[in-house]
């Protein structure tokens, strides 16, 4: 290998140039945006968003707006998403799990606060069979009581064991936040009496009011147009208009405070301000998010980010922010999860990083370290996590439309130093939701961070 000082100096120069010249082909970025972001329209009724690479690959997802948020008793949300892929009218869930095997498929289905999402990952050539199979999950799932108590009802249970301190913060952040709604928590908590609550009935009547064409959105990532049209009107045109039964929707409205839950174990502390919405255009907020980061993309390297550099200096801590988008709202957490000590020592420095943001005390090469890293995370959300695919369900199902992903990378490229001062400043000002789970003796009182709650 020959070595860089063996090179002449018209070589460097050379090596520079083509380095610079690679830099400025960073416009196939802005093309390669184009595609990321779904393009919306409207199918028979449903509403349908959707982007095509033209690979071997689809994803397809049906979003439905039955989130924690909207169940109008605890549990049902959980409940509703174990009964996905289970006996329908026309095909028993051995002969789906069958079929789907056969064809290479991958079936799943998940939440979050606000939707429930069932997914098919396929090959693309088998979109009819899938689109098939979506449409009658949320059309003729049978809620059967041997199913409820044989199955979806230890599923619950078995969820609910695995709810850790982490997870119990994060839901203690949201409900001193918002309280009600987006207050609600992801999974109910072991103490959550939800056999109150609970049955196939009950689960069949929520099933009802939320998987209707007004209330759910498919999306679809890697398929064409013209089959989408051709699929989604033959098969979810036995989906429902509407239901008698009705999502309730209620504004969400942000509180802030503070919740001390003691716990044998790990510890967790949530930090949390009022975020940035799915429809709302805060750039800086996801810079903040990059810049205090918490995870280095570089194995060997703390990284550049404020939070990296703080648990460096705490063993037995772990700590990552973010922007968590809502369709009325958005939280902006720094969780710490390890120690107690560690955990309180890091919470501590967490607060003074971000008054040394307001004070201007971060170089500005971070700054455009941070750009870059909120850049990248918006690109790749959609390509790797799936969260593009169900913010852009998200957004129909709440009256909106998906991101327009050059549009945001250009208002990345324009955030400032002085625009993420700004936005710690508005942050620290406010009232914050602190939440405390783990050795409440140790761990330090929104009051001791020096918070306003």
């Amino acid at each position: 290998m020959i070595s860089r000082s063996a090179l002449s100096r018209g070589s460097q120069l050379a090596l520079r140039s083509h380095g610079a010249a690679k830099t400025a082909q960073r416009g196939f970025a802005a093309a390669a945006s184009e595609k990321a972001s779904y393009e919306p329209t409207n199918i028979a009724g449903v509403k349908v968003a959707a982007r095509d690479d033209h690979g071997p690959t689809t994803r397809l997802a049906v979003i439905a707006k039955a989130g924690t948020r909207y169940q109008p008793l605890p549990g049902l949300t959980v409940g509703l998403e174990e009964f996905a892929f289970k006996n329908t009218e026309k095909r028993s869930a051995l002969r789906i799990t069958r079929e789907s095997e056969l064809l290479g498929g991958q079936l799943s289905a998940y939440h979050t606060r606000e939707a429930l999402v069932l997914q098919a990952n396929f090959l693309r050539e088998d979109l009819p069979y899938f689109a098939e199979l979506l449409a009658e999950v949320v059309s003729k799932t049978k809620y059967t009581t041997h199913e409820f108590h044989e199955e979806v009802e230890d599923l619950i249970h078995l969820k609910q064991a695995k709810v850790d301190a982490a997870a119990i913060a994060l839901d203690a952040a949201h409900s001193v936040a918002f309280h009600s709604g987006l207050g609600a928590p992801l999974y109910p908590s072991p103490e959550t009496p939800i056999s109150s609550y609970l049955n196939e009935h009950a689960v069949a009547s929520f099933a009802q009011a939320a998987y209707t064409k007004a209330n759910i959105a498919v999306v679809a990532d890697g398929a064409s147009e013209a089959g989408l049209s051709k699929w989604i009107e033959t098969f979810f045109k036995g989906v429902p208009s509407t239901s008698e039964a009705q999502i309730a929707q209620v504004a969400s409205k942000y509180h802030g405070g503070e919740a001390r839950i003691a716990k044998q174990g790990t510890n967790s502390v949530v930090i949390a301000f009022p975020g940035a919405s799915l429809g709302t255009t805060k750039p800086e907020i996801a810079v903040l998010a990059g810049l205090l980061g918490g995870e280095s993309g570089i194995k060997w390297s703390p990284g550049f980010s404020l939070l990296s550099k703080i648990t460096a200096a705490a063993p037995g801590a772990s700590a990552h922010a973010t922007n968590v988008a809502y369709s009325d709202a958005g939280l902006f957490t720094i969780q710490i999860t390890g120690t107690a000590s560690s955990v309180a020592k890091v919470a501590q420095e967490t607060v003074k990083a971000l008054k040394s943001i307001v004070e201007g005390s971060v170089p500005q090469e971070d700054v455009v370290k941070a750009i870059a890293k909120a850049r990248f995370n918006l690109l790749s959300g959609s390509e790797t996590s799936g969260t593009g695919l169900v913010h852009a369900g998200a957004n129909l199902i709440s009256g909106g439309q998906p991101v327009q992903v050059a549009q945001r990378l250009k208002e990345l490229e324009a955030v400032t130093g002085d625009k993420l001062k700004a936005a710690a400043k508005e942050l620290l000002a406010g009232k914050a939701s602190v939440a405390s789970v783990g050795d409440l003796h140790v761990l330090p009182f929104a009051e001791d961070l020096g918070l306003k709650v």
